[in-house]
């Protein structure tokens, strides 16, 4: 009977041990130190271009849109728009031009600046 506990607790040790590798869709660091950008300025950004018609974002209250995917946990998402991995300069790519990243998407290029997608990234990666 003890060998066999001890056979049953050495295979969930090895079953933990090669899941520990797993982030489960998750990015395994957050960006926000990586972006060099004001994570401040990026939320008042949302609110001016409109961003929470569209999506939920956390932290701003009117951002309760349902069309686009809500952006909870940002910074731990592997995959933006299903198109490419999650890191500052693609995130930066996409809020500048997402039609550029995917054709026919329905997020519209809404003419936001390099440094005003920096910021507006900084925000995002904030949000674990």
């Amino acid at each position: 009977m003890k060998s066999l506990w001890m056979l049953g607790a050495g295979l969930v040790l090895m079953v933990a041990g090669a899941l520990s590798g797993c982030t489960g869709g998750q990015s395994p660091h957050p960006y926000g130190l990586v972006v060099d950008g004001n994570p401040l300025r990026g939320r008042e950004l949302i609110g001016h271009y409109g961003c929470g018609a569209c999506h939920t974002i956390p932290g701003i209250y009117t951002a309760r849109g349902r069309v686009g995917p809500p952006l909870y946990f940002w910074s731990r998402r592997t995959m933006i728009a299903g198109e490419l991995p999650n890191t500052p300069a693609n995130l930066i790519r996409w809020i500048r031009n997402p039609p550029s990243v995917e054709p026919g998407t329905a997020m519209p290029d809404v003419g936001v600046t390099r440094r005003q997608a920096r910021d507006i990234a900084a925000y995002l990666y904030t949000l674990q």
